[in-house]
């Protein structure tokens, strides 16, 4: 029998988690619940015990599995926001989102001071609706 995956929707409560965060990262975390709550048309919704998710696909391949369509977690060092990792306006956003890291489908953020929100939104716009283009919601 496989492993159930531990990235899936609980009950835990996202005000809770997001209380229980590094204080540096709480007004942050509200201000992109509330942006990717807007962009996915879905409330957050915790996915194991530290992602923040926002609605919800099945991925392709030989192992689908159910994946938040978007979604972030207030990690001690840096924000890190969950995208999509290859749709066409990726590398472009990214370049003129401002001060961040990648890697294939995260985005690393100390400040939302650093970067530019409106391509924050962007960038989520994008991500979600290439994943609804290709993949089966669930």
């Amino acid at each position: 029998m496989a492993a159930e995956p531990k990235t899936r929707p609980t009950d835990a409560s996202v005000d809770d988690f997001l209380a229980a965060s590094p204080q540096v990262r709480q007004a942050d975390a509200a201000i992109v619940r509330d942006l990717l709550a807007k962009v996915a048309g879905a409330p957050a919704v915790m996915w194991g015990p530290s992602i923040v998710g926002f609605g919800a696909y099945q991925t392709s391949g030989p192992k689908p599995m159910d994946w938040p369509l978007l979604g972030f977690s207030p990690r001690k060092t840096e924000l890190v926001l969950y995208f999509a990792s290859d749709f066409p306006e990726r590398q472009a956003l990214l370049a003129r989102l401002g001060k961040h890291r990648s890697a294939v489908s995260c985005v690393y953020i100390k400040r939302l001071a650093d970067i530019d929100l409106t391509v924050l939104r962007q960038l989520a716009e994008a991500s979600a609706a290439w994943t609804r283009s290709g993949h089966t919601a669930c």
